[in-house]
């Protein structure tokens, strides 16, 4: 018998099968879900939480026609493999391949990119308006879960909607989770018994009905799930309606029949925003996944290579315990990464100093600051992608009172399988240029921790960037080492050419200096280290040396490392400097392994020293006899 998904290659194929099928379906899918993550990494737990809701949607909503749009997208992995991309989805997250997210680019059935949290009820509500000023006739339906009801811009979105008539479906996947479990006044509303004296007058009246009734007294007094009842579905639907929304639910949302139903219900309302809440389980269907969603929320491919060296994150978590141990006054802020940042374990430490805010990084920056008014030392760990929502409180809020927060930018660079929504190639340029900010990079993992010592004895504001993925397996200080603000470090002499490297570039710089010292070409290599102030000394000096230089970095070129090496060389007045800048192309870098994305960027050894050859092709070099007599000299 051939299966269920082999015969669906479009969203018109759901419409003509029977309910038996489509839960016959939905068990294909979740195996070919699990077989594939496996294999390739990625968003899994969501994505098995939302099946039935994906092929209930599909069944009633006429995508593309009809307008879906979800938010991050962890979910969306069954709506790729019902929109025709069934085919291709053993590519998914591979270089060329299907992304790990919507992409209205990959299909005509993604409505709206989604790879950041919480834009989803804003980018439909724009839609929703369109269709309106265009006189058009679609519906719109914004499918937000994974804890993105957290997000300022989601609520803001839902306040605005308030003030319209607009007809407006919002499906909200409620799972607990966001990677972690959910947390804030809205997460509580939902999952957990609140007093409110609606719900009490209405708990009363239910009273006087049911002890009027044979026994009725007897069944009151026992029936606490009664009560808990009515308070939850009063509650929330007060909640809703307040807001401005017809509140239909809860909905299970494993069951497609009833999912099918309560939006046949909000397609056919036609009277202002509705509001669908479905209750699934993340995870749904595979037992690892269920109990720990955090761990299975997205998992790395199973042909990785194994690295004994701790990740950068563990490394960061476990700096900053010895320093929340050692100085009651840092705390650590995240948004909604406390497992991903490498704060799980900080927090369990000391639950009153780590605070997770939900995914709302511009009150994480902003709470930072006032932390930081009253004595405090935060700490603020949020990947480099994200931290891009905060760039107005990271200016108005830190920099320009000048107050002491740490940013710990993780996921700087190249992050790979996750695409362009998620590569961090732009910190350094955003920051750069923000008065009062120092900004940094160690070159491995022994240089981190110095460097976030540093920050927290700094009192300023100052941001350390590291890569994702394991470090290089560099012996740790057992002593934390205070480094000189504004200063780098030359690791390896030569008189040819110099390399000025930052971050992650460091090492791949002396791999490439050793090669090129087998050919004859003898490299500086030096780790500036510090961004902003750069090491305005160190760099003049060995600008000088050997009038060549390449600086290399895993960032933006616009803005950033090599941009303000030669800026400081148009300002020093040396002339005859001839300078190559290394650094991550002008566009948005698509989704691959970090490994081939930092070849074909040329920022790894090899690219590295495909450079130093090109600028050393038409100069006379050193022989190593000629080399070694200069450096005795």
């Amino acid at each position: 018998m051939q299966p269920i998904l082999e015969r669906v290659n479009s969203p018109a194929d759901l419409k003509k099968l029977e309910v038996p099928e489509l839960e016959q379906l939905a068990d294909e899918i979740r195996e070919l879900l699990i077989q594939i993550v496996s294999v390739n990494g990625g968003h899994l737990a969501s994505s098995l939480g939302a099946i039935e809701l994906t092929i209930a949607l599909h069944r009633v909503f006429n995508s593309p026609a009809d307008k879906i749009v979800w938010d991050v997208g962890h979910q969306a992995y069954a709506h790729k493999l019902l929109t025709g991309r069934r085919q291709r989805f053993t590519t998914l997250r591979q270089y060329g391949g299907i992304s790990g997210f919507p992409m209205p680019s990959e299909s005509p059935h993604d409505a709206f990119n989604a790879g950041h949290a919480g834009n989803s009820i804003s980018a439909a509500l724009g839609m929703a308006l369109a269709r309106d000023l265009n006189r058009q006739d679609y519906h719109v339906v914004a499918m937000i879960g994974d804890g993105s009801l957290s997000a300022g811009m989601a609520l803001e979105a839902v306040n605005h909607i308030g003030n319209l008539d607009t007809n407006f479906i919002l499906v909200l996947n409620d799972n607990g989770m966001s990677i972690s479990p959910s947390i804030g006044a809205i997460a509580e509303l939902m999952n957990q018994v609140r007093f409110d004296p609606r719900y009490e007058f209405a708990k009363e009246e239910a009273r006087k009905a049911i002890i009027r009734l044979p026994l009725g007294k007897l069944f009151w007094s026992t029936s606490k799930w009664i009560k808990n009842l009515f308070e939850r579905a009063i509650l929330i639907n007060a909640f809703w309606e307040e807001l401005g929304f017809t509140y239909l639910g809860p909905i299970n949302g494993h069951n497609i029949k009833e999912l099918e139903t309560a939006f046949c219900r909000a397609r056919d309302f036609n009277k202002g925003p509705v509001l669908v809440h479905v209750i699934t389980r993340k995870g749904k269907g595979h037992p690892e996944a269920e109990t720990n969603a955090t761990k299975f929320h997205g998992i790395s491919p199973n042909n990785v290579k194994k690295n004994s060296a701790p990740t950068y994150s563990k490394v960061f978590g476990n700096t900053l315990l010895r320093l929340m141990e050692d100085n009651e006054k840092v705390v650590a802020i995240t948004a909604a990464m406390l497992d991903g940042t490498g704060l799980a374990e900080v927090a369990e430490r000391f639950p009153d100093r780590v605070f997770d805010v939900g995914i709302c990084e511009q009150h994480a920056v902003t709470l930072a600051a006032g932390l930081a008014t009253q004595g405090f030392v935060p700490v603020v760990a949020i990947y480099s992608t994200f931290l891009q929502r905060a760039y107005d409180q990271i200016i108005h809020d830190v920099c320009i009172p000048n107050l002491p927060v740490v940013f710990a930018i993780d996921r700087a660079g190249i992050v790979g399988d996750d695409g362009k929504t998620h590569q961090g190639p732009f910190d350094l340029s955003y920051l750069r240029s923000v008065p009062n900010m120092t900004v940094t990079a160690p070159r491995d993992e022994n240089e981190l921790q110095n460097l976030l010592y540093t920050a927290v004895k700094s009192g300023q504001p100052m941001a350390v960037r590291y890569p994702r993925g394991n470090g290089h397996g560099i012996s740790l200080d057992a002593d934390f080492k205070e480094i000189s603000i504004g200063t780098g470090e030359i690791l390896r002499e030569g008189n040819n050419i110099t390399v000025l490297a930052v971050g992650s570039t460091v090492i791949p710089a002396l791999a490439a200096a050793e090669q090129m010292a087998a050919e004859g070409i003898h490299c500086t290599v030096a780790d500036i280290r510090f961004i902003k102030p750069i090491d305005a000394g160190l760099v003049l000096e060995l600008a000088k040396k050997t009038n060549k230089l390449i600086t290399v970095e895993e960032n933006t070129f616009a803005g950033g490392f090599g941009s303000a090496v030669m800026e400081l060389l148009a300002s020093s007045g040396i002339n005859g400097i001839q300078i190559e800048n290394i650094a991550l192309p002008d566009r948005f870098i698509e989704h691959g392994s970090q490994e081939l994305l930092r070849s074909m960027c040329g920022v790894d050894a090899e690219g590295i020293a495909r450079r130093i050859k090109d600028v050393c092709a038409d100069s006379a070099v050193d022989t190593a006899d000629e080399f070694n007599e200069k450096l005795v000299s």
